[in-house]
């Protein structure tokens, strides 16, 4: 995780985006059983603004941006989808070229397709599988929609982490998937494996001891904010539960682990400046 101040230093100098790279996280959506509720928690958690479009008979698609630019979305979780235990959760999207072609592939790797690939109207094209260990990820064709529009601003996606069980069967599956390298750090005797898409490092997968055994395996999406202790400490006062209270690693940041109040987990990340500028 050491790559991440990087990562979030030199997205700093670009931070609006026009396109996503294939292989990249290009959008996170927000499944959660009150999405009103979740709109407000978000909105003066993080300061985004929230746009409701009509998807049907009490239905609606909510689209988080920041400065007009999108950042997330949220929707009402199904009655199947809760009916099958699944928890509100955030869910990471990976930008491809064919999105049929990569869930075809990840079926042949050992993945399941739990979403075959289908139309989003002229938005662009979708698909969700689990890897073989079991973590849920989607993938994105983009057409009208190309995805998150800004990086480097406080309340964006800085980092994501893969927790799994199995990081070596999980590296093997997604770097034949997506092209990524996964690979031990420098001088990091830790075991955390740094993954990164073409030329820039996106996210990792912990070492074993550091998961609970019972959790299931699942992506956790690091959010870029000023001051770690401040938004944990205004997180909780709207609801929210701390699973990790703020802590500090030398040369990567201080960060927490929330649930917000539905039960979606995610990370605040607070990157220490001369700690960038030294990673750079």
């Amino acid at each position: 995780m050491n790559r991440l101040c990087r990562w979030v230093y030199t997205s700093i100098i670009m931070p609006n985006i026009d396109t996503h790279a294939p292989g990249s996280f290009c959008w996170i959506e927000l499944a959660t059983t009150d999405q009103n509720a979740a709109k407000a928690f978000y909105e003066k958690l993080f300061g985004w603004q929230a746009a409701d479009t009509p998807m049907g008979p009490g239905e609606f698609y909510t689209i988080f941006n920041l400065g007009g630019r999108d950042v997330a979305a949220a929707y009402t979780m199904r009655s199947e989808q809760k009916s099958s235990g699944m928890p509100p959760n955030w869910m990471l999207y990976v930008a491809v070229i064919s999105a049929d072609e990569v869930a075809t592939r990840a079926s042949t790797l050992g993945g399941r397709v739990c979403v075959a690939p289908f139309d989003v109207f002229d938005f662009g094209r979708m698909a969700v599988f689990q890897d073989p260990t079991g973590a849920a990820i989607s993938v994105w064709q983009a057409k009208r929609h190309k995805g998150t529009g800004v990086t480097g601003e406080k309340g964006t996606l800085c980092w994501a982490d893969l927790s799994t069980p199995d990081p070596a069967a999980a590296a093997h599956f997604y770097s034949e998937l997506f092209g990524w390298a996964v690979e031990k750090g420098e001088k990091d005797p830790s075991g955390y494996l740094h993954i990164k898409n073409q030329e820039q490092f996106i996210g990792g997968i912990p070492p074993v001891q550091h998961r609970k055994p019972d959790t299931p395996p699942h992506w956790l999406l690091y959010f870029e904010i000023a001051d770690c202790d401040a938004i944990t400490a205004r997180a909780k006062s709207l609801g929210a539960k701390a699973y990790v209270e703020p802590m500090t690693m030398e040369n990567v940041g201080r960060w927490s682990v929330i649930s917000d109040p539905q039960g979606a987990v995610f990370a605040p990340f607070q990157t220490i400046p001369h700690q960038a500028v030294k990673a750079s």
